[in-house]
């Protein structure tokens, strides 16, 4: 399905990039651009990927938090002694 895009923005965006490139071919130019794109986001590593990373880490490290610590300090925050 043939997509049609139009704004002086976009159009500008895609000017610049096909400099920036050496594209000639509008249509490729934005087709690279968005599978660029596609691929750097799929790569990019998750949120819970990176927590669990520097969990593992800090446990290599000799870090463990204590289990239940803040229990008694939520307790009385939600006052319930």
């Amino acid at each position: 399905m043939a997509i049609l895009i139009r704004g002086d923005e976009i159009d500008a965006l895609v000017e610049k990039y096909c400099a920036m490139t050496g594209q000639s071919n509008k249509s490729e130019a934005v087709r690279r651009a968005l599978a660029a794109q596609i691929e750097a986001l799929a790569a990019k590593e998750s949120l819970a990927d990176r927590v669990t990373k520097i969990q593992r880490q800090a446990a290599d490290g000799g870090f463990v938090a204590a289990k239940n610590s803040d229990k008694a300090f939520m307790d009385e925050m939600w006052g319930e002694d």
